[in-house]
């Protein structure tokens, strides 16, 4: 029921930013949370960060934490990731995701999320 599209990735010079946008269809959108995954070559999809339906909530993996901030807007039907002080460790494959995690579980966990984008490349050369 739910298309996310990811954009906004690119090649970045270290300690430089970017903002990457999810913009998801349906009118549903606002009902989900949202979430955040990256994956580079030869790793298992990571959990990036997480924001409630509302956006009254946010999760950040350690890695990130303190550099990236998660937010959305409803009304537009997206979702943003802004990354700060970007390192040559955060190059990888950005994802989307949609989900209904239940109340008290982990966020981080992949499979709470049942939709997600095809991805777009952030590179942070050194």
């Amino acid at each position: 029921q739910v298309q996310l599209v990811e954009s906004g990735g690119g090649l970045v010079q270290a300690g430089g930013s970017l903002r990457l946008s999810c913009a998801g269809s349906g009118r549903s959108f606002s009902s989900y949370a949202m979430g955040w995954f990256r994956q580079a070559p030869g790793k298992e999809r990571e959990f990036v960060a997480a924001i409630s339906w509302s956006g009254g909530s946010t999760y950040y993996a350690d890695s990130v934490k303190g550099r990236f901030t998660i937010s959305r807007d409803n009304a537009k039907n997206t979702v943003y990731l802004q990354m700060n002080s970007l390192k040559p460790e955060d190059t990888a494959v950005y994802y989307c995701a949609a989900g209904r995690p239940p109340y008290g579980s982990s966020w981080y966990l992949k499979i709470w999320y049942d939709y997600w984008g095809q991805g777009t490349q952030v590179t942070v050369s050194s």
